[in-house]
């Protein structure tokens, strides 16, 4: 045998150890196991034992309960945690089926009683063999599952088409500082979703991520939020109260939607950019603070500057490292990769036997606009999944996808224009209140009207 099948050969034999008092009993099992291509080493009680696995790492270990100076039981407790990666199998004359269970617990895999025929001994490490290749071959699928998942994810997103793998990379520098972000996308694109895989991809991740909805909060009480107060500070200030900046210290505050918030506090944000301190409402010093920050937003920033609705150095403050999100309708060779995603996700909690969505379904998906976009097919498939009677979901459970461009000439008799934009009228507001599950103020947004105009037109079509 040449050196390079002798070195091969050695690759993949299998190091076992033997830990038995009796000197027969360790002459008996390594000319029988060597025999099977194992090389063997052998320790006459636990103590020897341990000193062996400090040198060498064994595949398996054949190690009898009752010994002097230091039995199996012993040695499995102080082994514990070097045995993570080795089989290990006792061995007694003395046993019961509570020792065998007590040995499991601290690790072992199998149980031989003595005397036993040399057949049990090798039935066993084959079976120990079977099970380590079966986590062996285990973790390489997972390890493999990650590796083709990496290439459509980020964070908690899913995403194959190009325009998204140019955000997840953008986005995957970005976590390695604690640079500024600017995050723009229309609503339900997953602005919200990059900033915290930009904050849990970076050295923060174990620290607070705080996000904030700037036009949620009502503008009285935006200050004193985000900065904090004193006792005494206002009527119903009965004790000293962090603010969102303060909770969000060495950590990450997503300011979402800050296209909303008034003139009169940008000039305050601009001051914790600019000297990272902020000054809690009726204190007189200000504190020092680390706060890494993400703003999101689905407003055209640059046209609020133009038209004097938000600070121009407030805005260049946050636009160090712009990420545009691109729209669904934009990527739709992302929306099959979306929807095993999602139901995958709701098969879960729902556990139901959904296995695909039939082609027309499909079809049908693929020619929505989705002005909701991410978040509205999202809530399209978890209503579908709902109402799904067979594993795979059919057209029938999409209800809320309206006829596509082709069948636009079927929808309206006659010529009026009038009635024309009253069916476009109630399809937008409806569409726009499935993607933002009935919220109205998200709605307004999506529709850019005003909440009256939204709560007339409402009334006026009837729609519940």
């Amino acid at each position: 045998m040449d050196n390079k099948t002798l070195a091969d050969t050695q690759s993949f034999q299998k190091h076992l150890l033997i830990i038995d008092d009796e000197e027969n009993m360790r002459h008996m099992l390594t000319a029988l196991l060597r025999r099977f291509g194992y090389v063997i080493d052998t320790a006459s009680d636990g103590h020897e034992g341990l000193r062996k696995i400090g040198k060498t790492q064994y595949d398996f270990i054949l190690c009898d309960l009752k010994m002097p100076r230091m039995g199996g039981m012993e040695f499995l407790k102080s082994a514990k945690d070097r045995l993570e990666t080795t089989t290990v199998i006792v061995m007694s004359a003395y046993g019961t089926i509570d020792t065998a269970l007590d040995a499991m617990k601290l690790g072992a895999y199998d149980y031989i009683s003595k005397p036993f025929k040399t057949d049990e001994v090798c039935l066993a490490l084959k079976k120990a063999e079977e099970r380590e290749n079966l986590k062996k071959e285990n973790l390489w699928l997972k390890e493999r599952i990650k590796e083709i998942e990496g290439k459509y994810k980020f964070g908690n997103m899913v995403a194959k088409s190009g325009a998204m793998k140019s955000v997840f990379n953008l986005a995957q520098k970005a976590a390695q500082y604690r640079t500024t972000v600017l995050i723009t996308g229309e609503s339900g694109t997953g602005k919200e979703l990059v900033a915290r895989g930009i904050h849990f991809a970076g050295e923060r991740s174990g620290m607070p991520f705080i996000p904030v909805n700037c036009g949620g909060i009502p503008e009285a009480l935006l200050e004193s939020e985000f900065f904090g107060y004193k006792k005494g500070a206002f009527t119903g200030a009965d004790r000293n109260k962090k603010g969102l900046f303060e909770e969000a210290d060495r950590g990450t505050i997503l300011l979402d939607e800050i296209g909303e918030m008034p003139l009169q506090l940008q000039i305050k944000f601009l001051r914790v950019l600019q000297e990272n301190e902020v000054r809690p409402v009726g204190d007189s010093r200000t504190k020092k603070i680390d706060v890494r920050v993400i703003a999101a937003t689905a407003k055209n920033l640059e046209r609020e500057v133009r038209k004097g609705r938000f600070r121009q150095d407030l805005f260049y403050r946050l636009n160090v490292l712009p990420i545009s999100l691109p729209s669904l309708r934009e990527r739709s060779e992302d929306i099959p990769l979306l929807c095993q995603h999602f139901i995958r996700k709701f098969k879960k909690t729902m556990y139901k036997d959904v296995k695909g969505i039939a082609p027309d379904a499909m079809s049908s998906l693929l020619k929505h606009r989705w002005p909701g976009n991410v978040r509205e097919l999202e809530n399209a498939i978890e209503r579908a999944v709902v109402l799904a009677e067979e594993p795979i979901l059919r057209k029938d459970t999409f209800p809320q996808m309206g006829a596509s461009e082709e069948d636009a000439e079927g929808i309206l008799d006659g010529y009026s224009l009038k009635a024309a934009q009253k069916l476009l009228e109630k399809k937008m507001i409806t569409k726009a209140l499935i993607a933002t599950r009935g919220n109205r103020t998200k709605a307004t947004q999506l529709l850019e009207i005003s909440h009256p105009s939204l709560l007339s037109k409402i009334k006026t079509y009837n729609i519940s």
